[in-house]
């Protein structure tokens, strides 16, 4: 796992990241690995699959279409890119 260094944090900042930390019942570095995951990994974020598996319900797809566009569908391996 990678670490990180925080240099010059205002002495305001890490008397809250302290009391943060006690408040939640852990040491400020775990306060601080928190905060950047919620940051940087929000609750919100839109995942790929559920984004086209509420596509395909809005569109109104059923089973059996996916089941028709899998007997249509070209199944052959594409051919390799050949750069020249």
């Amino acid at each position: 796992m990678a670490s990180i260094t925080v240099r010059n944090v205002p002495d305001d900042v890490h008397r809250a990241l302290r009391v943060l930390a006690v408040q939640h019942g852990r040491s400020a570095e775990a306060e601080i690995r928190d905060i950047l995951e919620r940051a940087v990994k929000p609750a919100k974020r839109v995942r790929l699959g559920d984004a086209l598996a509420a596509l395909g319900r809005k569109a109104g797809l059923t089973n059996d279409d996916i089941a028709a566009i899998d007997q249509i569908r070209d199944q052959s391996p594409a051919k390799p890119i050949m750069f020249e």
